[in-house]
């Protein structure tokens, strides 16, 4: 058995002793896979807990509830309005502390009232060492990470779903709208709406891979380097151009350094990176 594989047996060793589990699932990637692997083995003692919230698009909670009922997995629906936590909307450096903590208490509560002995998300060997306070929060909630415990990184997460026949092998990385907003920055309902919006057309064009990041009058836009030239095709950039002017923007650029996963934290003072990583 090749390696890839032995780490799939490991994981599915790891979930069959756990018994019950209950899944923070967002229908991305690393939590499909986890959410079949864990139904695989244990069955009606998996639940998929999937949270509603002003940061996470409609089009996200479809595909997550297509996936549970596409696998006749049970789905608990629970609402999580981030901008009611407090100190959330002020967005500080460790934001998505206050939000994880409010939503893997909620998580909790619900496992326990369905009798599910353990919580779990999503996280993979490539989170390690990366700047993420909402794992920290996870972790304090009693949330185990699967995926991270069987070794497994972002690209065999993908190329055993593949191989599983999962839709969400290829799906985009997708991170809360809110961390399209520089820290400091306050955070609103409207400002959420409005790059949902955003984002929502650059992807009916056909970009796939994608981030509008909202800087007060500017928009400044992330495409995969590949897919730069597009804008430049079929008259997309005014097409673009105008979308975005009609919602509000003064500026609409493209940033050239292409789409990159937590770009926002280019600001951020190494100490504070440090003292955040996951070990």
């Amino acid at each position: 058995m090749d390696e890839l594989h032995l780490k799939k047996e490991k994981l599915y060793d790891y979930l069959k002793s756990l018994g019950s589990l209950a899944v923070a699932f967002s229908g991305g990637v690393d939590s499909s896979f986890l959410l079949k692997c864990a139904h695989d083995v244990l069955s009606d003692n998996v639940i998929a807990i999937t949270a509603r919230s002003s940061t996470f698009p409609k089009r996200e909670l479809n595909e997550a509830i297509e996936f549970a009922k596409e696998y006749g997995i049970r789905q608990i629906i629970i609402d999580s309005d981030e901008l009611d936590i407090k100190g959330f909307r002020e967005n500080p450096v460790d934001r998505c502390y206050y939000c994880k903590s409010e939503l893997f208490a909620k998580i909790k509560k619900v496992a326990e009232e369905n009798n599910i002995k353990y919580i779990a998300e999503g996280s993979n060997m490539d989170d390690l060492g990366d700047y993420r306070p909402g794992l920290k929060a996870a972790r304090e909630c009693g949330a185990i990470s699967p995926l991270r415990t069987a070794g497994l990184t972002k690209n065999d997460i993908r190329a055993l779903s593949k191989e599983m026949g999962l839709k969400t092998w290829d799906k985009p990385s997708f991170a809360c709208l809110a961390s399209r907003i520089p820290y400091g920055q306050t955070i609103t309902k409207e400002k959420l709406l409005l790059i949902d919006k955003a984002e929502q057309f650059l992807i009916d064009l056909g970009f796939k891979q994608i981030r509008v990041r909202h800087h007060g009058e500017i928009a400044r836009i992330e495409l995969l380097p590949e897919d730069m030239i597009k804008i430049f095709q079929d008259g997309l950039r005014e097409k673009i151009h105008d979308y975005f002017k009609s919602l509000g923007f003064t500026y609409i650029t493209l940033d050239l350094n292409g789409y990159k996963t937590g770009s926002m934290n280019a600001t951020l003072d190494k100490k504070i990176i440090d003292n955040a990583k996951i070990k």
